[in-house]
């Protein structure tokens, strides 16, 4: 399969209101980030937000917990091919769209992006984040929130080591580090009400 494949019973309202992308790894570092995951995924959908994750388990699947528990949209976006060998989608996930690459699983999340969330993870996640990073600084500047310890730490270090810093043309305003999720309710209430440049 070659071409974009959607399945699911939520097909029909894949693109209506605004999406939110969620990165984390299938491995949460602990009980405390699993949780933060599931209460982000809650808050996410309170705001009106649907959910494009990887599918999967850990920390996906805790954001999408949260994200189904108030009825929204839950995607998740795979590999042709991989399924089978990455296992069955979270029990949460209420439509799938399977893609036939890296590159064009990345881009189907940043082009449908509104907002982004990154946590914890492998070198899967760090992929992710990465080009999302990328991605707000030359293409579009979608917000993105980096959460919990893990991802904070992260954050620091490619701040401290001069991987990530902003510059004239290049602004880090999309970027916002979330220790909480009343912080990151607090800012997802700004979004709101300030023009972000979004999608």
């Amino acid at each position: 399969m070659n071409a974009l494949h959607l399945s699911g019973p939520a097909a029909s309202r894949a693109r209506e209101g605004r999406t939110a992308v969620f990165f984390g790894g299938v491995v949460p570092s602990s009980a405390m980030e699993e949780k933060l995951a599931e209460e982000i995924g809650r808050a996410l959908a309170q705001a009106g937000y649907s959910l494009l994750h990887g599918g999967y388990n850990g920390l996906m699947e805790a954001a999408a917990r949260g994200a189904s528990s108030v009825g929204v949209a839950v995607t998740a976006v795979t590999l042709v091919g991989k399924h089978d060998e990455w296992g069955s989608f979270n029990p949460h996930a209420t439509m799938s769209v399977h893609l036939p690459d890296l590159g064009a699983r990345l881009n189907h999340y940043l082009q449908h992006a509104d907002l982004i969330v990154a946590m914890g993870g492998g070198v899967g996640t760090l992929h992710e984040l990465t080009a999302a990073l990328y991605y707000a600084t030359t293409i579009r500047p979608v917000p993105v929130h980096l959460a919990g310890p893990t991802a904070l730490r992260l954050l620091a270090f490619l701040q401290a080591e001069r991987w990530l810093f902003e510059t004239p043309t290049r602004s880090l305003g999309f970027l916002t580090a979330t220790e909480t999720v009343d912080a990151f309710r607090t800012h997802l209430t700004m979004l709101d009400t300030a023009s972000i440049g979004g999608a």
